[in-house]
């Protein structure tokens, strides 16, 4: 994946410069150097960690799972799961909300663009057999709301990638800790399907209950910003 992202980045470089004669076309996917990126990426990295530990402490408190102390060497595992994390996000972001969002706005509307790029975000990451996709399918539509979600996040900026980078990497950064660290073992209380199918957080009821809430707080921020 990591060769394949090399390859993106060099295509990239070559489709701004000879098809839209564009030198910096990550500019254009919203990637553009000023302070704000920067602030931008810290408030989503501190947004998209606590919505993650909002969700484990409501389970917590309703008595679904048990939060333990952090198995191994806390310090290196918070460091490695935000640099995995941060380059998970990065990368991501620049595909589906910068590359791929870019591309369905300069022939199609903007909610048919948030509406199809958010499609393609959910479908990638559940490429899976039959009997997994239907297994699993609650992570469908959760897929789906955290790429409306991110898309809202870059528009609320004027379509700078700091804030939907941050986001994303503040929750893969949370549950690589809690999920490495081996932090959380479920009760049993309650079937997977609410807490979270195979442990994953947005794969359940309450997860993508959560995330919805998280969705509307992020479409309210980008319709303030176009007013």
């Amino acid at each position: 994946m990591g060769w394949l992202f090399i390859a993106f980045i060099l295509v990239q470089i070559f489709w701004g410069r000879y098809v839209y004669q564009q030198p910096n076309i990550f500019q254009d996917y919203g990637l553009i150097r000023n302070s704000k990126i920067f602030l931008e990426l810290f408030l989503g990295l501190a947004l998209g960690y606590c919505f993650c530990k909002i969700l484990y402490l409501t389970e917590f408190l309703l008595g679904w799972v048990y939060i333990k102390p952090i198995s191994g060497n806390a310090l290196v595992l918070i460091l490695e799961g935000l640099l995995s994390a941060l380059g998970i996000a990065f990368a991501e972001e620049l595909v589906f909300r910068g590359w791929i969002l870019t591309e369905l706005e300069k022939d199609y509307s903007q909610k048919t663009a948030l509406l199809v790029s958010s499609t393609v975000f959910a479908i990638a990451h559940f490429l899976k057999p039959l009997s997994e996709i239907i297994r699993t399918f609650v992570t469908f539509p959760a897929l789906f709301i955290l790429g409306l979600t991110l898309v809202w996040a870059k528009r609320s900026k004027q379509n700078r990638l700091g804030l939907p980078i941050g986001l994303h990497c503040g929750l893969v950064w949370c549950y690589y800790i809690l999920n490495v660290g081996e932090q959380i073992e479920y009760t049993e209380k309650v079937p997977s399907w609410i807490t979270g199918i195979d442990g994953n957080p947005i794969a359940g009821i309450l997860g993508l209950t959560l995330l919805t809430l998280l969705a509307i707080l992020i479409r309210n921020m980008a319709v303030k910003s176009d007013l």
